[in-house]
């Protein structure tokens, strides 16, 4: 078979090309262009899966802005997760096949269905960037993952570099022309230095020493434990005190007799996802709290949408007896969770749902207080009303959402999204006393990170993994990370010098080889001219 129709050669092709036979040289004009899509596009894809990977930890957030739009309650976090991957894995594989193709000495000429496919995913990343867009919630949770991720990042990228520095060596050899070469030497090099330098602005809470290392932040219960139980009810707040909680977090609001109970969902999805108000009330206008009085609350299923919806892909980890719990959950008022927080000396802190902040705070601190909880233990959040509360009820522990208010009034307790924080100033508040809660922050990396720039205490939904952790995930010495750094760099660049020098080589000889045939083609033909120049004679 001829070394153009071998089988590595005709299956690279059909895979990538989808062409048995060898291209037309029409199809090939086009192939770098295509090729460079085809990088252009895996590169974005990669970048894009990154992104929903780090943003995992909001995943409930981005579900929670959909169900307001659609009033049903899908984990649509985890369907864009499973897309993305299909798309990045097919980008990449795609990219594969086209570096085999260059290796293999054939033209990467991309089939029209390749083609489509790859302007879908593209159009796909567009409305996912769009969408975070919105969200903008989010952006600030990338570059605060930089500071976890960074470092091996860059080793990664200086061993792809390392990988594909053939490729773009074979392809300056091959220029026709010195500013081909050039463009290629310019790009490559400036690529090249990047990667190598970019450690130099990397600055990651992480790099310490061991004995630098703060003390583990401590964990408050974000309604409760909503990984191992529904969240909002005694049983997740149960749930919550094994994982060794300092404070429970949840959400209060005003029935229509004037009672606090626990409930996040207001406004119009007041009640719809969390509880079976649609068969119980099927009639009744249930879009605010005071439509309904305690008793009536008590008589809804708080559990059994948390056994169908399988939020976190937790309950398989229940077993019967907690599933049969978690079904017969009901809406708890602020008294019962009081009591429990009492019992074992843990903290409550809690958001005021309300339109009537001024008559609802009176209720609900009036219910605290005859409650006969310690008030050091209450952390009252809620930024309404709060001068009536600090008057009536000295002993709470003033808690802010805002350096500036905190400052303001001289407190010396902030509770604000991990994401509106950069690592330096927490290290700085912490300097100054102030107790830095951070919510809401529940995969390992996040909770290590913040744990190395010394957050106080995290809220969190999963405190039965978090409780585990007796170190950070990664902690590393500066000297060590700089050692690292260099040699990996100087192996790379050594590696890659000697690739080109060994490719300069064979280029040259086999343009030494190829003139040399086409000297003797023209020699032989020559001869041949000459002897029938003499035979006419």
């Amino acid at each position: 078979m001829p070394q153009e129709n071998s089988c590595c050669r005709v299956c690279s092709r059909g895979l990538y090309s989808c062409h048995w036979r060898k291209p037309s040289e029409n199809k090939r004009k086009h192939a770098c262009c295509w090729f460079s899509v085809v990088t252009l596009a895996s590169l974005l894809s990669l970048c894009w899966m990154y992104i929903c990977l780090v943003t995992f930890n909001d995943r409930e957030d981005v579900n929670w802005k959909a169900f307001t739009t659609l009033k049903c309650w899908v984990n649509w976090f985890m369907v864009l997760i499973i897309v993305s991957a299909v798309i990045t894995s097919y980008c990449v594989l795609l990219l594969l096949f086209a570096l085999f193709q260059v290796a293999l000495g054939e033209q990467p000429v991309l089939h029209w269905l390749h083609k489509i496919f790859l302007f879908s995913g593209v159009v796909f990343l567009a409305f996912g960037v769009a969408g975070l867009n919105h969200w903008k919630d989010e952006w600030p949770t990338i570059p605060l993952s930089l500071q976890a991720t960074g470092p091996f990042l860059q080793l990664g990228a200086v061993g792809a570099l390392t990988l594909l520095s053939p490729f773009v060596f074979r392809g300056f050899h091959q220029a026709e022309t010195a500013g081909s070469k050039a463009v290629i030497a310019s790009a490559f090099v400036v690529v090249s230095v990047a990667i190598f330098l970019c450690p130099l602005f990397i600055q990651s809470p992480c790099l310490i020493e061991l004995s630098k290392l703060p003390e583990k932040p401590r964990l408050i219960g974000h309604r409760g434990a909503p990984m191992l139980a529904p969240e909002n009810t005694m049983m997740s707040f149960n749930s919550s005190i094994a994982c060794g909680v300092a404070a429970f977090e949840t959400d209060v609001q005003l029935s229509k007799d004037r009672i606090p109970f626990l409930m996040h969902d207001h406004h119009s999805e007041f009640l719809l996802r969390t509880t079976n108000v649609n068969e119980k009330f099927p009639e009744k206008n249930f879009s605010s709290s005071d439509n309904f009085t305690l008793e009536e609350l008590k008589t809804l299923n708080a559990g059994e949408w948390f056994l169908k919806t399988d939020p976190f892909h937790s309950v398989s980890q229940l077993s019967e007896e907690e599933r049969k719990t978690a079904g017969n959950q009901t809406i708890p008022s602020l008294s019962e969770l009081l009591t429990l927080a009492q019992q074992h000396n843990i903290s409550v802190m809690f958001d005021l749902y309300s339109s009537n902040q001024k008559n609802d705070t009176k209720d609900t601190v009036s219910t605290i207080l005859k409650s006969g909880i310690d008030p050091r233990l209450i952390l009252w959040l809620p930024s309404a009303e709060r001068e009536f509360v600090n008057s009536t009820a000295p002993g709470f522990i003033q808690v802010y959402s805002s350096i500036t208010q905190m400052e303001e009034k001289g407190g010396n307790h902030l509770n604000v999204k991990y994401n509106n924080l950069s690592t330096e100033k927490i290290r700085e508040l912490r300097m100054k006393n102030i107790n830095v809660n951070l919510w809401v922050v529940n995969e390992r990396w996040l909770f290590s990170l913040l744990w190395c720039a010394g957050a106080s205490s995290v809220a969190t939904n999963s405190c039965h993994l978090l409780k585990e952790m007796n170190q950070p995930d990664w902690l590393m010495a500066p000297h060590i990370y700089r050692i690292i750094w260099i040699v990996v760099d100087l192996l790379s660049f050594l590696m890659m010098t000697g690739l080109f020098i060994y490719q300069r080589k064979t280029h040259r000889l086999c343009h030494r080889r190829g003139t040399e045939t086409q000297g003797n083609s023209t020699s032989a033909l020559n001869d041949k001219e000459l002897s029938t120049l003499l035979l006419n004679v």
